[in-house]
């Protein structure tokens, strides 16, 4: 499985449906998670998948920068970015194109003050992406776990893989162009 497949599309997929809508700060306030490590466990399409763990280490600036690139990518490529919130539920539905294909998605991400939250989405890909994902269900489970350690510094993820990325680093690469590079 390629690093675009296992990582980057799922990133840029959570960017696009999670992230506030380009321009809408005034809005919706995004919710500001702790500054520390992270541990998110993701399960993806059966209920019979094996969920997937990662790391992050964030900080304030690794988390503004996030916002930024997802708001670019929405500019870049969606027509449509709905977001609302509902007490601690911040729920997002989009209309965007990720290669040859149009996704819809829907969102609910619920906040636990701002050492956790659990996320639920869904997409639909016309026509599928890469000619194999039609349709993708998703949980998310974040929860901090306290200072960074490990030798993370801020915008460090370590995938379920064991792969090492800094966020801002691929964001760079993004940006000039670059494919991502895992350590």
């Amino acid at each position: 499985m390629t690093l675009f497949r296992s990582l980057v599309a799922p990133l840029a997929l959570a960017a696009l449906t999670l992230a506030p809508p380009a321009g809408a700060a005034g809005v919706t306030e995004f919710p500001t998670l702790k500054s520390g490590q992270w541990e998110m466990t993701t399960t993806s399409g059966a209920a019979a998948s094996t969920p997937r763990k990662s790391t992050i280490c964030l900080d304030a600036s690794t988390q503004k920068a996030m916002l930024d690139m997802s708001a670019g990518m929405q500019k870049e490529m969606c027509t449509r970015m709905d977001m609302r919130r509902d007490g601690s539920k911040f729920i997002t539905d989009a209309e965007c194109k990720l290669g040859n294909s149009v996704v819809k998605s829907h969102g609910v991400m619920t906040m636990i003050g701002d050492s956790a939250y659990h996320t639920e989405s869904s997409a639909t890909f016309d026509p599928p992406f890469n000619d194999t994902l039609r349709e993708t269900k998703t949980v998310i489970d974040g929860k901090y776990t306290g200072a960074c350690r490990d030798g993370l510094q801020p915008g460090d993820m370590v995938t379920a893989a064991g792969q090492k990325i800094n966020l801002r680093q691929m964001r760079g690469q993004a940006q000039q162009g670059q494919p991502p590079r895992a350590k």
